[in-house]
């Protein structure tokens, strides 16, 4: 049975990188914004993982200019 947060080579694979900073940064970019570094390096819990992966917790939007008042359309 897997563990509750996924392994370091896991996050290796996943990201390309062994480095935990550049491991964040990746993860962050593709949506996990709950993954963390940890005193053993970056923390991911596998429900978060699945959920993103699955679809059920997309990436956050991005932030934009409301200009809608101006009758611009978005």
């Amino acid at each position: 049975m897997p563990g509750v947060t996924l392994e370091p080579a896991e996050l290796a694979a996943l990201t390309g990188y062994e480095q935990s900073t550049k491991q964040l940064e990746i993860l962050r970019k593709r949506g996990f914004s709950r993954a963390f570094i940890g005193r053993r390096g970056v923390i991911l819990e596998r429900a978060h993982f699945e959920a993103v992966c699955s679809g059920q917790i997309g990436k956050a939007p991005e932030k934009g200019i409301d200009l809608s008042h101006f009758g611009a359309k978005k």
